[in-house]
């Protein structure tokens, strides 16, 4: 597949959009509240997508909390810090319940992945928040590899996200670029901790990096840094699993240059692939830009042991009505109690 992660304008797809998919760049789709009404409505649109390129990964943003794309008919996730918070003998149960959730509920949806979770160190950043699993390392650690256990036993692959940490700088890469002044053994010594870590264990076979520039450093935000990405992520933490760009058309990717610019930037500093969002004129600067037969293997970030059965409506309807589904919304719905 190549390399190109794009996104669709409404719940059903346009002739443009079939063309684009069709592209030999394009790789995957990623999906936006925009794309939902209900879940018949998300299985016909995957199956749409399916039908035009087999093999896409589909992809969203899913933590749960306010980054949720998909509500009425998904069950309401509480946000990862919301979650971390508690003060509960069975918190690492309940952590591991929401991955599992959030995780077998889009593959029941036939989407391969969640961009999750987040671990960041939660240190007054506007765009974090209750995002992150914690304001220190270890308890991130903790709280993020459970709720990766529960990813993985439902068959979702992680990919976390804001490498090396994002959760130090007030500014919100959306909408300005953020720096961060600190030296690298300051965020080696805290922020990278938890990466370090999960990458340790096995539990991470995504990265998306930040659109930070941590000045003291490197002059490029991660995301376009060969230092974070090749240097540091893959050499010294030893990372061999995919690195996602962060959205190409973000603020905090604009120091790159144009949208083809940020594409080849990202792609010579290490990412594999691209990711560009609610910009189309943008997305076909990048599809127009990129080699056709620049391809991806993207078959780590496959389902795996996948405990869901089937796909599509079957699926779902085997999901809600199962024993594991019924006993994890349960202790979930209790917290709200």
């Amino acid at each position: 597949m190549g390399p190109f992660i794009l996104d669709v304008q409404g719940c059903e797809l346009d002739a443009e959009e079939r063309e684009l998919l069709a592209h030999p760049t394009v790789g995957g789709v990623i999906f936006f509240r925009r794309n939902y009404h209900d879940r018949a409505q998300l299985s016909a649109l995957v199956k749409a997508i399916r039908a035009v390129k087999p093999g896409l990964l589909l992809t969203v943003d899913h933590e749960g909390g306010r980054v949720q794309r998909f509500r009425d008919g998904f069950f309401p996730l509480p946000a990862p810090g919301t979650l971390a918070a508690l003060n509960h003998p069975d918190k690492l149960t309940l952590l591991e319940d929401a991955g599992w959730m959030m995780a077998a509920e889009l593959l029941a949806h036939d989407i391969d992945l969640s961009f999750a979770p987040v671990l960041d160190l939660e240190r007054g950043s506007e765009v974090i928040g209750d995002r992150s699993f914690g304001t220190d390392p270890e308890p991130v650690i903790e709280h993020a590899g459970a709720y990766i256990r529960g990813m993985n036993s439902a068959g979702m692959a992680a990919v976390a996200k804001h490498f090396p940490g994002h959760g130090s700088v007030r500014a919100d890469s959306h909408k300005e670029s953020p720096v961060d002044p600190r030296d690298y053994a300051e965020i080696e010594q805290a922020d990278m901790v938890p990466f370090r870590a999960l990458i340790a264990a096995g539990l991470v076979q995504g990265m998306m990096p930040a659109h930070v520039i941590y000045s003291a450093v490197d002059p490029h935000p991660a995301g376009f840094s060969s230092f974070w990405l090749q240097q540091v992520l893959r050499r010294k933490l030893g990372f061999e699993g995919l690195i996602f760009s962060d959205d190409l058309t973000m603020e905090g990717a604009a120091v790159a240059g144009s949208y083809a610019d940020r594409a080849h930037s990202a792609l010579q500093a290490g990412c594999d692939l691209l990711l560009a969002c609610n910009h189309r004129a943008g997305a076909v600067q990048i599809i127009d830009a990129l080699p056709h037969d620049l391809q991806r293997d993207l078959s780590a970030l496959r389902k795996r042991e996948l405990s869901v059965p089937g796909k599509h409506d079957t699926a779902s309807s085997q999901l809600y009505s199962s024993r594991r589904w019924r006993e994890a919304s349960e202790r979930l719905r209790r917290l709200e109690g």
